[in-house]
């Protein structure tokens, strides 16, 4: 890949490796920011032939270091945030004092919203929810209805259902039925998390996680799954907002069969613990079940979509994934890193207009950035799907 613009990749922990990778390896002039060099430097190994990316220090917490670190944004660069959720606001600052764009994979938040008119006034584009869930889901999730809209399925008052789950979950099956690749405090907390979908016709909404699971068949496997955040906006981002048969609209998380019975006394304590309660059980449970060293994990994506017309026909398609990998190649690190260098490569192609956005909508550069995972390695599968 010949371009001139300058990436910025910051934050190398355990998402970002095949993402930094296949970047380097594409020629990008490309620098990973950290606040440690370890890391980045151990990536600059598993890179072949004259690939390089260079490495700098970066501690956005302080002043001066995201002072140095602006000073070296050219117009038109990308920045990518692979920090926390929180953090990524003081990047899309810097973004926009420096007319660069900015890439992150995670969900827009109010606060990224409201910079919209801002960043299309500076002429850069702010991409979020570009990593696995949010990210290959909604690349999914367009290409199912686009199918559909080929098939003559939508604005037809048929009866119609759609689901979205994704997990990350350990390759090799314990009788705890998950694994932790970094502190399980994110997870318990999301449990408690209320969650907002459709089904049978009408809005539902669940209190905590654990109150709505159920089985799910994929491909002669069973997974247990339960709906979570809130699914609704995702109706008319997907372009199901004029279907008035719209039965089921779910999007939820994926575990494996018996993770509810193996966790029965972890929603419990999740229930009732304070905070420092629930930090305590989060550091046992990370003494507990972690990945070794060299164990594979595993990631599963479905997305599908029934329409059943008046006579009782039926018209199904789904697009998946279930993706394997270990150390700094891991699955949940390949699909979500992947997908940001997916975005990279739109911006530098100029694919992606200034302000802030949620993934792309486009079918025809859905399938751009399938093909471009594909290519990476990643293995999609599709049934009544043209890819």
């Amino acid at each position: 890949m010949t371009n001139s613009t300058a990436v910025h990749w910051v934050g190398a922990g355990l998402a970002s490796g095949p993402g930094i990778v296949s970047l380097a390896q594409a020629g990008v002039a490309l620098t990973v920011w950290d606040q440690a060099r370890d890391r980045a430097e151990m990536l600059l190994k598993e890179l072949d032939g004259d690939a390089t990316f260079n490495i700098s220090m970066l501690d956005i917490a302080d002043a001066t270091s995201l002072e140095a670190f602006k000073a070296m944004i050219e117009p038109g660069d990308i920045i990518v945030s692979m920090l926390p959720a929180a953090l990524h606001l003081q990047l899309a600052e810097a973004a926009i004092a420096t007319s660069a764009h900015l890439v992150t994979s995670s969900y827009v938040s109010p606060e990224m919203s409201d910079l919209h008119k801002r960043s299309e006034a500076a002429g850069v584009a702010l991409v979020n929810e570009v990593g696995l869930d949010p990210g290959i889901d909604h690349l999914f999730a367009h290409l199912l209805v686009d199918a559909a809209e080929s098939a003559g399925m939508m604005g037809q008052g048929h009866d119609i259902e759609f689901v979205s789950y994704c997990g990350g979950v350990p390759a090799v099956k314990t009788d705890f039925t998950y694994k932790f690749a970094w502190t399980p405090f994110g997870v318990l907390t999301a449990l408690k998390n209320e969650a907002r979908f459709l089904d049978d016709g009408a809005e539902q909404t669940v209190k905590k996680a654990w109150e709505s699971v159920s089985t799910l068949d994929i491909f002669g496997e069973t997974f247990e799954v339960y709906a979570n955040r809130d699914s609704v906006p995702y109706v008319e981002e997907y372009g199901f907002g004029r279907e008035t048969g719209l039965k089921k609209f779910v999007r939820g998380t994926l575990r494996l069969a018996g993770w509810k019975e193996a966790w029965k006394d972890i929603f419990h304590k999740v229930d009732t613990a304070n905070i420092d309660e629930l930090k305590a059980l989060s550091t046992k449970l990370w003494q507990d079940h972690p990945y070794a060293d060299d164990e594979e994990d595993r990631v599963v994506l479905y997305v599908a979509m029934k329409a059943t017309n008046k006579a009782g026909d039926v018209w199904h398609a789904s697009v998946s994934l279930d993706e394997r990998g270990t150390n700094w190649n891991t699955a949940m690190a390949r699909t979500v890193s992947l997908t940001v260098s997916q975005a990279v490569i739109a911006l530098m192609k100029s694919t992606i207009e200034p302000g802030v956005h949620a993934a792309i909508t486009s079918a025809a550069q859905c399938r751009a950035w399938v093909a471009g995972l594909q290519e990476n390695g990643i293995s999609v599968k599709a049934e009544n799907v043209n890819l």
